[in-house]
């Protein structure tokens, strides 16, 4: 007899897939309520897997957690701050002042309660990011390591010295896409000698964008160019395009087995639990070469999501992820988006996993930006009423896209199909009438904080008043593991500030308030997500699946230039506790 995590890989993709996991019985017994919170958490501060597993139903987290004493903000209507909030069995059932009212809530819980004194520490829902590639992060080759967090040389050998210590002697450690040379301090990447004194043991590899240029330590060179035949300067540099490609491609091959990938799954959901992030829309991913012109974006369509459903399907899934499903077809009859169409339900799933939309590509970049290929998918995506999301950079793609829309709209109706623009940097009032009219939403970036330039006569964009005051769907989606971080911090400081990571004004004019852009990263952009999330996740009230982070510092009055520094100290998914640092 099949169990639901069983057939969940067939249903996800419109390909048969191997089952790779074994059965599972989901009637599993409630917390022992004996179970000590030391042997809860690993070193690294991420819920155990076996605790996790014995929280897990019906392929949910649901926990009892009672928070107090704290500054929480709800983001429900007329935005109440609250000092007390009680989880039960997953759901949140009080939000307030009263200790004695929210403990009464918890007694119908079936697992033994955390209670957590807050000790006047900021908490939020926990964030929603409804556009980024967190699937890739989750399949880098090594012992992947963000640096999103690291504003120079020294905290990037700190960064790497820390990891350094939990990784085999030998085993490689890689940061691969999600940050800049531009955020650090001395505006470069740091030399082979720097990463030498920080890691002796362990070769290293990281690499900027979508294909470089990169770096290496001397143990790293020597096995890239012996293994590879990478070209490597004499400071460890290496040149993007090819021979960054040839690096990756043999990372890859030689690093990534399925129980390596399944290890990157894990990393990547504690770095996302870590920052705050529960819940990920995941827009895919290009279709793999095998050969040096892949770059950090590239994978096998067909294969990638395997290792994250085998997690999920050992119960040690610890975020919440939403999957777009990509599409690279270059004709009209739109072959793979029609056996997707075909095979594949919108919204299938549990609240830790659950299919999403078309996009953010329903056809080959050569002609994502309108025209007959790309107007028969939407035609075909809008027959079987689904949900199409695209990626626009300008105003050329974006106008002759909108026009796509309103001829598919003028056969059938989009209007409740929820149909979204991402990125939007540059998009026009006109535009924005245009979309709204439609049904559609649009999503935002910062993603021009680690590169963009512009200035008063040339904002970057994107303008987020503009599409703010228009009253569009608007929600936060960073873009980010690839050309952007997927912390949402640093984006939150660059919507607020107008600032680049160099700390340049580039988008002037465009700013929006703190509280302004939380909705957008919590209540707004349960829209974006659709199916039962809209009403079960983003908000802290009573009924909604009690997600929750407790920030670093207070978001809410810091200084600006602390704003991209955030993180969370603890994160709770369906009241379990998922991150800890050990903080509180």
């Amino acid at each position: 007899m099949f169990t639901f995590n069983m057939i969940l890989p067939l249903l996800l993709l419109s390909f048969p897939w191997p089952l790779l996991c074994s059965p599972l019985d989901i009637q599993l017994e409630s917390i022992n309520s004996t179970a000590t919170t030391n042997s809860l958490f690993t070193r690294s501060g991420v819920l155990s897997h076996q605790f996790i597993a014995q929280s897990h139903t019906s392929g949910s987290l649901r926990g009892s957690v009672l928070f107090y004493n704290g500054k929480i903000h709800t983001f429900a209507p007329g935005n109440p701050v609250v000092s007390v909030v009680a989880i039960t069995n997953g759901y949140i059932t009080y939000t307030g002042d009263s200790l004695p009212e929210a403990e009464r809530t918890l007694s119908q819980s079936s697992s033994s309660v955390r209670k957590i004194n807050l000790r006047s520490r900021v908490a939020v829902p926990g964030l929603i990011d409804c556009h980024n590639h967190i699937v890739l992060l989750g399949n880098r080759p090594g012992y992947h390591t963000p640096l999103e967090q690291s504003f120079s040389i020294a905290d990037v050998k700190v960064t790497y010295q820390q990891r350094a210590k939990g990784v085999p002697k030998d085993g490689w450690i890689t940061t691969i896409g999600g940050f800049s040379p531009n955020q650090l301090r001395e505006l470069r990447l740091p030399t082979s000698k720097e990463l030498d004194a920080a890691v002796n043991d362990n070769p290293v590899f990281i690499s900027t964008s979508f294909s470089g240029p990169a770096t290496t330590n001397t143990k790293g060179r020597e096995i890239l160019e012996r293994e590879a035949g990478v070209v490597i300067a004499a400071n460890g540099s290496i040149t993007s395009g090819v021979e960054n490609g040839k690096a990756l491609l043999w990372l890859r091959q030689s690093l990534l087995g399925f129980e390596q990938r399944k290890r990157s799954v894990r990393s990547a959901m504690e770095y996302a639990a870590s920052v705050g992030v529960t819940t990920h829309l995941d827009q895919g991913a290009f279709s793999a070469t095998n050969t040096p012109s892949d770059g950090a974006a590239s994978e096998n369509l067909y294969t990638f999501h395997l290792p994250w459903l085998s997690v999920y399907n050992d119960l040690n899934g610890i975020i919440r992820l939403r999957v777009n499903f990509l599409h690279d077809d270059s004709t009209t009859d739109n072959p793979t988006l029609v056996e997707r169409l075909r095979n594949t339900f919108p919204f299938f799933g549990n609240d830790m996993i659950r299919t999403g939309a078309i996009g953010e590509f329903a056809v080959g970049i050569a002609d994502y930006a309108g025209g007959p290929v790309f107007e028969a998918a939407a035609l075909k995506i809008a027959k079987a009423g689904w949900r199409l999301e695209v990626h626009a950079l300008g105003d050329n793609d974006l106008s002759t896209q909108l026009e796509g829309f309103e001829k598919v709209n003028a056969n059938v109706s989009i209007k409740n199909l929820r149909w979204v623009v991402a990125h939007v940097p540059r998009i026009s009032a006109d535009a924005l009438k245009r979309l709204k009219a439609l049904g559609a939403g649009v999503n935002v970036s910062g993603w021009l904080y680690l590169s963009g330039t512009g200035n008063t006569t040339s904002p970057a964009g994107p303008p987020f008043r503009r599409i703010l005051d228009s009253g569009i769907r608007a929600g936060f989606g960073p873009d980010g593991a690839n050309i952007a971080p997927l912390s949402p911090w640093p984006h939150a400081y660059y919507a607020i500030t107008g600032k680049n990571a160099k700390g340049e004004v580039i988008n002037p004019g465009h700013s929006i308030s703190r509280q302004e852009v939380l909705e957008l990263f919590t209540k707004h952009n349960t829209w974006f997500l659709g199916g039962p999330d809209e009403h079960s996740l983003g908000i802290l009230e009573k009924g909604r699946l009690g997600d929750v982070a407790v920030l670093s510092e207070d978001y809410f009055t810091i200084p600006e230039e602390r704003i991209k520094q955030l993180r969370s100290v603890l994160t709770v998914v369906g009241g379990v506790v998922v991150w800890d640092s050990g903080e509180i």
